[in-house]
């Protein structure tokens, strides 16, 4: 799989599939969430409500159509929340080994994701870029090319270090 690091905008990025950092009720929220909730529109939540009425505990992943946004599919992976003490790293593998299961469902080539739990959640900035790109090279999918949106110039450091570390 090839791993591409960009500072573009998630919800503008043409993909198959995105991946959300989303809050364990999956009802929206700030963030990235908030931006791709906003961006994708209303049909987004109406199937996050319908679909997973209690949410998803942390670690695990659902999925939507992506309504406006240039893909075809939301996979929405519930991050582990460092900042309130949910600093097991095998939750955060979680989020990308099943967003890639999910991906793998549907035939995604191409996904764009985001840092998931390095912002409002608190996680290190070089620990969440080692964990997601260790286990987006080491977990066997077919996804040909995952796209990390990164607009913090700090995680873009961070992603590219570990990216240069797992080559």
């Amino acid at each position: 799989m090839e791993i591409v690091l960009s500072t573009a905008d998630i919800t503008t990025v043409p993909a198959d599939a995105i991946v959300n950092a989303a809050h364990h009720a999956l009802r929206g929220g700030g963030g990235v969430d908030g931006a791709i909730h906003r961006a994708g529109g209303p049909t987004l939540l109406a199937e996050l409500v319908e679909r997973y009425p209690q949410g998803l505990p942390t670690g695990e992943a659902g999925w939507t159509t992506a309504g406006a946004l240039p893909a075809s599919y939301v996979i929405h992976v519930v991050g582990p929340n460092y900042t309130a003490g949910q600093r097991d790293p095998e939750l955060l593998v979680s989020c990308y080994v099943n967003a890639l299961r999910i991906a793998d469902e549907f035939g995604v080539r191409r996904l764009s994701l985001p840092a998931v739990s390095a912002g409002i959640y608190g996680w290190p900035a070089q620990s969440a870029a080692d964990i997601a790109v260790r286990t987006l090279r080491r977990t066997a999918s077919q996804v040909e090319i995952a796209t990390f949106c990164l607009v913090e110039p700090r995680l873009f450091t961070a992603f590219g270090k570990a990216a240069a570390a797992e080559e």
